[in-house]
């Protein structure tokens, strides 16, 4: 997410209470889901609400809403984090770092960026554990709540 107006490159995501951004973040899950295009079981957690560094914690806040994806058959772990790869530029995202990471098992991380939704994710390929899955963390810009209304968390 690139169109910054701060200084920690977090792009505003516009006006919205804590619960529509919620629902928005979870439709973003939904539709990286779609695309996994493997059998599997995503889990089904809600969305969380945190602060925006720097910013009137009253008035603004962004959206995370982390989730997991275990595949039927662990060997469709690598279709699906390749389906990802391969699938999340063609639906408006810009994958911005892709690779192993530096844990002991190098786990590959895909992280891109949507600059229309204004929502980053995360994904993490889980193939050392059991069983194999996928951790998600999709992470919305900064909102800031409407005139007259407070930052719900939950």
């Amino acid at each position: 997410m690139t169109d910054t107006n701060d200084s920690h490159d977090i792009p505003s995501a516009g006006t919205s209470t804590s619960e529509e951004a919620a629902a928005e973040a979870k439709k973003v899950s939904s539709e990286i889901y779609d695309l996994i295009g493997v059998k599997g079981k995503a889990s089904n957690t809600g969305a969380g609400v945190t602060e925006c560094s720097g910013k009137d914690r009253e008035k603004y806040f962004q959206i995370f809403h982390p989730w997991s994806f275990t595949p039927a058959s662990p060997d469709q772990l690598d279709e699906a984090m390749e389906r990802l790869k391969t699938e999340l530029p063609k639906h408006g995202w810009k994958v911005v770092e892709y690779g192993p990471d530096t844990s002991k098992n190098k786990n590959i991380n895909l992280t891109a960026d949507n600059d229309k939704k204004k929502h980053s994710v995360n994904i993490v390929e889980m193939a050392k554990i059991d069983p194999p899955s996928l951790s998600l963390m999709v992470v919305s810009g900064c909102y800031q709540v409407p005139d007259g209304e407070k930052v719900e968390r939950f």
